[in-house]
């Protein structure tokens, strides 16, 4: 299961790995980070959580509600990001299942940027977009259910 507080030895990542993920996710990052400071002149507050490898924007002024990741921006409408949240199948109906972390959900996200890097969206919105049909989102509620598989194919997705 996650645990609150996350380093990256615990996810197999190398210090290499990131900085290298980083950077290729970096015109995503910057996106994010446009979206976060716009959000700032209307009361929200980035600070970086190494738990995420991600700046968080908290407390967005817009939006429904949740967490939407650009590379290693994640932009919240929430004071905290470490809140339960309901997974994908639950809210389709098309499982019962116990609420998740959403800053977990969110951190398999931040590690499926770095991978991908500027990849990422074109790929993510032709695997569904937002919708329990999208393997990155169900990827993203397995490793918040269960501490793996953020990737949604191959040996990770258990």
């Amino acid at each position: 299961m996650p645990r609150d507080t996350h380093s990256f030895r615990q996810s197999g990542l190398s210090r290499g790995a990131i900085v290298l993920g980083m950077a290729w996710t970096l015109p995503n990052s910057i996106a994010g980070l446009s979206v976060g400071v716009i959000g700032l002149a209307f009361g929200a507050r980035m600070r970086w959580q190494p738990d995420v490898l991600a700046l968080v924007v908290r407390c967005w002024p817009w939006g429904a509600g949740g967490a939407l990741t650009l590379g290693n921006v994640i932009v919240h409408t929430g004071e905290r990001l470490d809140r339960p949240c309901l997974t994908y199948a639950h809210r389709a109906g098309r499982a019962i299942e116990p609420p998740v972390s959403l800053a977990d959900h969110e951190r398999a996200h931040v590690y499926q940027y770095m991978l991908l890097g500027p990849l990422f969206l074109p790929i993510y919105l032709l695997c569904g977009g937002i919708s329990v049909r999208n393997p990155f989102e169900r990827a993203a509620d397995r490793y918040a259910r269960h501490g793996y598989g953020w990737w949604p194919w191959g040996s990770s997705a258990r």
